[in-house]
Parts: C-alpha cells; structure tokens; sequence
C-alpha cells in the first residue's frame, strides 16, 4: 500500500443498478454503488520495448475499466469456484466483490480492523489469496494479522506474531504449492507508519508461515518488502520493495527447505520513482514465467531473466493486478479503478 491522496471519484461508465446477493456471513448492507454494464470505458496505454511482449499483449489490447468509485482498490483474487473478483478498498475497510453483468457489492465489511477506535488512513485488508481449499486468506492492516475465511463467515488468525511480537501490518501474501504461506509486513497499516508506537518490531520482514503453524523469518533485508509472488517451478520468490529511495524488485533462490538463499535485484525502477505514480507493489507471473509487476507508472512485463518486455500504463498509481475469467485475464487495481485487461498468456487460477 502507497501513500495516496484522498480522494473520491464517480464512476466513469453508467448503467442499470443492480443488488447483488451477499455471499459473506453478516453482509447485509448494499455496497454504496453498483455497475452492471458490458459497455466498459477504456484508459491509460500500452508500451511495447521488446518484440517478445506482443505474444503476451494483443496490439489492439485495451485497459478497461469495470469497476471505480474506491478510495484505494488492493489485493484481487479470482474465485473461480463461482467466477468472480474480490479485492480490497484499504481506506474504507472492506472487501469487494464483482462479477460480469452484475456488478459490484459489499463481500466483508470491515475486512481488516474490528476495534472500535480511529485506526488511521489504512486499516482494511489489503493483500488477498485462497488456501488450498478454496477460502479466502487476508492481510489485514488494522488486526496486523493473516486470516483465514471459514465456513459460515467466521475468521480463524493463520499469523500475527512472531518471537511474542505482533506483526507490523501484513500487506500481500501467497501460497506455494505445499500449503506454506510466504508473506510480507511493512508497517503501512500501522497509523504511525513506521514511527508508530504500538510498532514491535524493529525490522520489516518476510516470513513463511509452515501449514503446522511454525514462523520463520525469511529476511529483514528490505525496507518495505511489498508485493510477492513465486516462479511457476517455485525456485524463485519475487518481493517488491516499495521504497521511493530503494524502488526494486528482488528475486530469492528457494532453497529445499523452503527457506531463501542470497538475492538479487531483479529491477530497479529507482529512477522512475517520483516522476509516474505509484511504486514497487504487487505482482503476478504467468504460465512462461514472465513477471506482471505493479511500479511506478503501471504494471511492468518482465521475462523470466529481468528484460523489460513492456509496460501497460494506466495513468494513476496501480496497487497489484491478478489473473481471472480462463486465466487470460488481467485485473489490475489502478487506484480508484478496477480495470482489465486480455493477454495472450495465461496465469494460474488458485
């Protein structure tokens, strides 16, 4: 999550307002506004630096926007047992969900501070994945937890300690495929930020959580480690670091143990920091391995070995993207919008 202006914006394309049921124990509320149309605008552009990049992006490719009116979108993930996204709005707390032809509605609200006092500009849910079993994990700001959704709505915390400290605030998470959990805290959700006196500790780390329950600290070399994902083999992690003096992503050699050995800068975008909106956030990787990066100016395409492919600009600060619908599509969270995009590639749907 990246410090933002605050500000609210009507949506951009009209239609019919439509209820969509709620899915999510005690969401009971309609979401303050709803879209269903097919009729989508389209935004920002899309910059091609290497030939390979139009086997990933069609030429005539357009950034959609499906959803807007959030204060800050976060954190999408696919749910293809029912076919629809859900994503966060760290600002307003709460976890959306949108489907085709209907629209968008209120899925957990609050998602990720249940206390009963201020808690600052980001106390809501901002990374989202699904366990194996298909229920959905948060990083919580507010909570400075992981969570799980169980039957019948209920949460059950996977991690907010470690060493008898409290977490900083979890910020984005994934699975590998033995059901580990790899996970990033910087203290973005803490009011304070990192000057905050409820803070613990002193370091922003990179854990994994093992499906006993076990921590263990991966590294505490980053600043702000941010966004992270695996390789489609899960012998590389790739962790952004969401710093305006340090704008990289780092790439880590997975050990057998599911531990990280020494890393290295894998981009540095240090110089763009600053002159295009947004940082170093979170990212997906496709079926080939390329690497779909939020950063400064929009989502970055890398290859599996650093080249720059492309860049799909999206004129505001994008936050993370996520593969959905077949696993062509790319949804991206570009501030106040929820956009799309179709790719020629393919992600893996959890």
């Amino acid at each position: 999550m990246q410090t933002r202006r605050n500000a609210l914006f009507a949506t951009l394309a009209g239609g019919a307002l439509s209820a969509l049921p709620q899915t999510a124990a005690a969401q009971n509320q309609k979401a303050d506004w709803m879209m269903d149309t097919k009729n989508f605008p389209s935004i920002g552009k899309v910059h091609r630096y290497d030939p390979a990049f139009d086997s990933l992006v069609a030429k005539d490719a357009k950034l959609e926007v499906i959803a807007s009116g959030f204060d800050w979108s976060e954190g999408p993930v696919w749910v293809k047992n029912g076919g629809y996204l859900l994503f966060s709005d760290v600002p307003r707390n709460t976890v959306h969900k949108w489907q085709e032809g209907t629209g968008t509605s209120v899925f957990i609200k609050p998602s990720g501070y249940t206390g009963n006092t201020d808690y600052g500009k980001e106390p809501g849910s901002n990374g989202l994945t699904l366990d194996g079993e298909g229920r959905l994990v948060s990083c919580e700001h507010g909570d400075r937890r992981v969570s799980v959704l169980t039957k019948g709505g209920g949460k059950r915390t996977l991690a907010d300690s470690y060493m008898g400290k409290r977490l900083n605030s979890p910020n984005d998470c994934c699975f590998k495929s033995n059901g580990d959990l790899y996970f990033t805290d910087p203290p973005y959700g803490l009011p304070g930020n990192y000057d905050d006196p409820r803070r613990e500790l002193d370091f922003c780390g990179v854990y994994r959580r093992a499906k006993d329950g076990s921590m263990t600290l991966l590294t505490k070399e980053m600043s702000r480690p941010n966004g992270i994902a695996f390789s489609p083999d899960e012998k590389t992690l790739y962790v952004a670091n969401s710093d305006p003096a340090r704008s990289i992503w780092m790439a880590y050699p997975v050990k057998d143990d599911g531990t990280l050995g020494a890393g290295k800068v894998f981009y540095d975008v240090t110089v763009n920091a600053g002159k295009m909106p947004g940082l170093p956030d979170g990212m997906k990787v496709d079926e080939r391995g390329n690497v779909f990066a939020s950063g400064p100016g929009g989502i970055y395409v890398f290859s599996a070995t650093g080249t720059l492919l492309g860049r799909i600009e999206t004129g505001e600060a994008s936050a993370n993207c996520a593969w959905g619908g077949n696993g062509g599509t790319l949804y991206i969270c570009a501030d106040m919008y929820m956009c799309r995009i179709q790719t020629l590639t393919r992600g893996r749907l959890l």
